[in-house]
């Protein structure tokens, strides 16, 4: 249980930061008023995670924690890899943050066996769908989609935090 916590939080504070860096982008009122929610949601989340019951089961396998630190090695080495490769090749900066959405959301994808959390399955195929759909909108149209898209995924982020590694009721 202290591991879901510990990842509804890490995820949490993930989504807050794709909704305050990225709201910018986006056209009028909308930069505030999405800020303001997001900072909301966030404190949803922090009073959800501390109901929750408390310790239990078995702490994460070294195996597990192997993977976990992995992903995110490649997350890191991932994410300024390819923004370079879309900034200087590609010459298609606004897809930067569709990038990173989509690095993110494929670093969880281990997790689910790694963890035995389905959960990371769905968050994972989320956020990749997300950024795969906003990359599409975003060369159709104009970066006013990826700054979308990238709210979306911290919204992603904070509806799992706060609801995904709940347990089901029982039957």
């Amino acid at each position: 249980m202290l591991g879901q916590k510990l990842g509804a939080l890490i995820g949490a504070i993930g989504g807050l930061v794709f909704i305050l860096v990225n709201a910018g982008g986006l056209p009028g009122p909308l930069p505030l008023i999405l800020r303001i929610a997001g900072v909301a949601a966030f404190a949803f989340v922090l009073w959800a995670v501390s109901r929750r019951p408390g310790p239990g089961g078995e702490p994460p396998s070294r195996k597990a924690m192997r993977t976990y630190w992995i992903c995110v090695a490649a997350m890191v080495v991932a994410i300024p890899v390819g923004a370079a490769l879309i900034n200087n090749v590609l010459e298609r900066p606004e897809l930067t943050v569709c990038w990173v959405v989509l690095i993110v959301g494929a670093h969880f994808l281990p997790f689910a066996r790694a963890f035995d959390a389905p959960v990371f399955t769905q968050l994972g195929w989320a956020l990749i769908g997300l950024a795969v759909v906003g990359g599409a909108v975003t060369l159709a149209t104009s970066g006013v989609a990826a700054a979308a898209t990238a709210v979306l995924a911290g919204v992603v982020l904070l509806l799992f935090s706060a609801f995904g590694g709940r347990p089901r009721g029982r039957a």
